[in-house]
């Protein structure tokens, strides 16, 4: 995986499968990088090169617990997505009012 970039914006962050997955463990709880780890067949530090890159978009927060890292989500970014999206309800909205017409007309 490529290094980090000096800045990463939050598009970028959740185009991978991977830290989507990340993401979607921690909306469910807090977690430490190890436990984070066992959920995906690749190594400790490419699990770490991952939450560094949702760092780096502000997705995730990290703390520090003893000797473990515990990650947590911090999903104010994803409201970009989610208006960025949202722009393009209308058009589906329009398209798929559309095919039902049709599909109502041409059984």
């Amino acid at each position: 995986m490529a290094s980090v970039p000096a800045s990463i914006d939050v598009f970028a962050a959740i185009s991978a499968p991977t830290r989507r997955a990340i993401l979607s463990q921690l909306a469910e709880k807090e977690m430490p990088v190890l436990a984070l780890a066992e959920s995906f067949e690749m190594t400790l530090p490419a699990v770490s090169q991952h939450l560094a890159i949702l760092r780096e978009a502000g997705l995730v927060k990290v703390h520090k617990a003893g000797r473990q890292r515990i990650y947590r989500l911090s999903p104010e970014p994803l409201k970009a997505v989610s208006d960025w999206v949202s722009t393009y309800e209308k058009f589906w909205n329009e398209k798929l009012a559309a095919l039902g017409e049709y599909l109502e007309k041409n059984p």
